[in-house]
């Protein structure tokens, strides 16, 4: 039973049950289900109001204030000051994007992207890894494992060497991981084992290897990765200057994002920091659409704790049993049984949320127009820029609403999609796109061929500049 002011609890109101935090649990032991990490803040020193953390920005040379997710220390207070583990994370934009608004058929002035591409590896991951990271060193873990499509394996790995305490073990599935976030493991000198299988496989294999010798595992199955997630919010309302927008469109894979997001304005609203809760959109792709058909086609609700465990089980044997695998160009989400399913449905039920479901095709055409406003994401960032446009289309989300789209990966992380998309090279774009279903680019921006004469190079610059 925990006793201080920062413990673990079950989610699952018919258990409930709580841990302190220096324990270490994937899952609660009682009953099997997710946990969150609590407060009692009551016994918590809390800011007056959001725009008190603005004075962390006068004092950027203590690394917990040029962090921008340990300058929130104050609403993730589970770790002392010195047992922090940060690489200068968070230190991400939220950019206007009126050309990207157009597309999506939104009013100008009334579309951000918040890009989580310019976190140290990479991708949103960081937001979280610092946590569970510094969760890891509080309880003195020399090991850290995750499954991993890419991003997580490349910041668990970046956080093991950078800070020389822990070994970094990471599972891949077997063809399921871009190149530009497996060179980051293999740089970074993590233990990469890839196994026969996708990352369900891969899931499941590292809870049980890990739980056998005794290592820390950093998927966002861990409730510490989700509490450093919950900073991304906070940044998106200081960018907006502690302004709530309407709408938050997040790419949904393991749903650990959309979960941390809904926990953040929840906890926010109850400490009377924020007077209202934005609506939540989470966005599937069609080749893994696990929650869009679960929530949307198959009517599953949090429902006050007591989701339909049967409904979900039922689904899951379905999919196994016709041998279904994720499958889409944006490899960051291609996940089929994602972990925080739970979690995500009680952030759906606190935001008002709806889930969406966009083809490749969109995505990819997405991602073109995110670029031409100066952004480059990769595949699984644009989900969110598709799923606002689909939105939009349907007259879910009205034109004159404030959107925050959520870019969680750099465009280094799966360059091999965006310059097929933009190829004349038929080949190359048949071998990666076509077989995922993508028929054309439409906003292909190709390589134009020339002799080498200055003459005719002058011509084509002319023409087309």
């Amino acid at each position: 039973m925990a006793t201080d002011s920062a413990f673990q609890q079950c989610i699952n109101p018919a258990c409930g049950a709580q841990y302190a935090v220096d324990e270490v649990h994937v899952t609660c032991p009682q009953c099997g289900d997710l946990l969150d990490i609590a407060y009692d803040w009551n016994r918590l020193p809390v800011p007056a109001c959001l725009a008190d953390f603005q004075a962390k920005w006068a004092q950027r040379l203590d690394p917990l204030a040029f962090s921008g997710v340990w300058r929130f220390h104050e609403l993730l207070p589970f770790a002392r000051r010195e047992h922090v583990v940060t690489v200068g994370e968070g230190q991400t934009m939220l950019q206007r994007g009126d050309g990207v608004a157009r597309y999506i058929g939104l009013d100008a002035g009334r579309l951000y992207l918040q890009y989580e591409g310019l976190n140290p590896s990479g991708s949103f991951k960081d937001n979280g890894m610092t946590a569970a990271f510094t969760h890891a060193r509080m309880i003195g873990a020399r090991r850290a494992a995750c499954a991993s499509t890419g991003n997580t394996s490349a910041s668990l790995a970046m956080y093991c060497a950078v800070s020389g305490l822990m070994k970094a073990v990471i599972f891949i599935g077997s063809g399921k991981i871009s190149y530009g976030k497996l060179s980051q493991a293999l740089e970074f000198g993590a233990l990469t084992v890839q196994i026969s299988g996708d990352f369900d496989d891969a899931m499941a294999r590292v809870t049980e290897v890990s739980k056998r010798l005794g290592i820390y595992v950093v998927n966002s199955i861990n409730p510490f990765r989700l509490e450093g997630q919950k900073t991304v919010m906070y940044r998106v309302l200081e960018g907006l200057g502690w302004q709530v927008p309407d709408w938050i469109v997040v790419p949904g894979g393991n749903l650990g994002n959309s979960s941390a997001f809904g926990k953040a304005f929840s906890e926010l609203q109850q400490l009377g920091l924020i007077d209202r809760i934005p609506r939540l959109a989470v966005v599937n792709a069609a080749g893994s659409d696990t929650l869009f058909q679960l929530y949307e086609q198959g009517g599953l609700r949090w429902n006050h704790g007591y989701p339909d465990r049967q409904h979900i089980a039922d689904y899951y044997g379905e999919m196994d049993t016709q041998q279904r695998k994720a499958s889409t160009i944006a490899s960051a989400i291609e996940i089929n049984r994602p972990v925080n399913l739970n979690k995500c449905l009680r952030a759906l039920d606190v935001c008002r949320g709806v889930v969406a479901r966009v083809t490749d095709q969109e995505i990819l055409d997405a991602k073109a127009q995110v670029g031409l406003g100066g952004f480059g994401c990769e595949p699984a960032s644009a989900a969110s820029v598709a799923g606002a446009k689909l939105l939009c289309e349907q007259g879910v989300i009205d034109k004159s609403e404030r959107v925050v789209c959520v870019l969680t990966g750099h465009q280094l992380k799966d360059p091999g999609a965006t310059v097929a998309y933009h190829t004349t090279d038929q080949e190359q774009f048949n071998r990666v796109l076509a077989s995922r279903g993508v028929s054309r680019a439409a906003f292909a921006n190709r390589a134009v061929a020339v002799p080498n004469d200055v003459n005719e190079i002058v011509k084509v610059v002319q023409l087309y500049s």
